[in-house]
């Protein structure tokens, strides 16, 4: 399958839907769209920015020349629907199309549309899974457990791996939040526990700083980023819950997960975690290594079993194709030349 990646280039959209792609496509471009105003205002019911009509130059949704449209969109971000719309009626119904959450606009905008359990939005189209879909995938974690470790192993300890997240909308590290979490991570270094840590563009200097004086690998945003290599190598995680995406990257791996909570939240996010609690795949981080055991929780393989039942009746893929997983996506800008 030839596929794209449609959205407005956030990471926490652009990850889980080439985690989709990658699942079931043999190609994958990322398409990238960024609508004006008044247009981005209106989005996902108004029409599409005249500019990124496909039959204008410089479009993010025109096809390469010659190629035709792709199998299969997997898009996400409401800015983006009049672009799915768009490519759906383009393509005369042909390209498989799949959106990621819930954009307030119904579940007719695609052909499957995915939400976690806390979006209120279900139809016949509308799956419904406790996580976000990712591209951690099991073939990658084993591969990375075979690459070189992260930490000298002349270091005992058992691996923990911190994923720090940062400020949001809905909540955000005071001063007191990120003493309480290098508080705690002090306690499990202490206790014996060797921390190697990733930080992200919102995690607070404050925090970054403090956690890199105590940890004994911290990613820093220079250089490759190891997060699938700490994910694979960590006998036990703390994230920071707020990033669900990171929390149901976490639980994909079958190790522990202590969950940090920083001030405010909002409901959604209370809702996924007590779900995952009931589960009991995460536990609060108290300073210590929880140890049980769980079946690891990943929604992408039934994304992709949807995309491949319907690819199947289009004649797109044979019907008892299996998803395989290819070479690294390439990277494109999203204009086409």
């Amino acid at each position: 399958m030839r596929a794209w990646v449609l959205t407005d280039g956030k990471a926490g959209d652009e990850q889980p839907c080439l985690g989709v792609a990658e699942a079931v496509a043999d190609r994958i471009e990322r398409r990238r769209v960024h609508p004006r105003a008044p247009w981005v205002w209106l989005a996902p019911w108004g029409p599409l920015d005249p500019r990124d009509a496909p039959d204008r130059y410089g479009s993010p949704i025109a096809p390469a020349a010659g190629e035709g449209w792709p199998d299969l969109v997997v898009a996400a971000g409401r800015r983006v629907v009049p672009h799915l719309r768009r490519v759906k009626a383009a393509s005369g119904g042909k390209t498989i199309t799949v959106f990621l959450r819930d954009a307030r606009a119904g579940c007719g905008i695609a052909d499957i549309v995915w939400v976690p359990e806390h979006d209120r939005l279900r139809g016949p189209n509308v799956i419904v899974t406790p996580t976000s879909p990712h591209r951690i995938r099991p073939v990658r974690l084993a591969a990375a457990r075979g690459a070189p470790p992260l930490v000298d192993p002349s270091v005992v300890g058992p691996r923990v791996g911190v994923l720090l997240g940062g400020d949001t909308r809905h909540s955000r590290f005071t001063d007191e939040d990120i003493d309480r979490l290098v508080a705690g991570l002090t306690r499990l270094k202490a206790d014996g526990a060797v921390l190697m840590a990733t930080a992200s563009r919102r995690t607070p200097p404050r925090l970054a700083a403090a956690v890199e004086g105590i940890a004994h690998h911290l990613w820093n945003g220079t250089g490759d980023n190891p997060y699938i290599s700490l994910l694979a190598q960590s006998e036990a995680l703390v994230v920071t819950a707020d990033s669900t995406n990171m929390v149901g990257e976490a639980v994909a791996t079958g190790a522990p997960v202590m969950v940090f909570e920083p001030s405010g939240g909002r409901r959604k996010t209370r809702v996924f975690l007590d779900r995952l609690t009931e589960l009991g795949v995460i536990r609060p981080f108290r300073g210590r290594i929880e140890r049980y055991a769980y079946d690891p929780i990943d929604s992408t393989p039934e994304i992709a079993r949807a995309i491949e039942a319907l690819a199947a009746t289009r004649h797109i893929l044979r019907s008892d194709a299996a998803a395989e997983w290819p070479a690294p996506s390439r990277e494109t800008n999203g204009r086409t030349k």
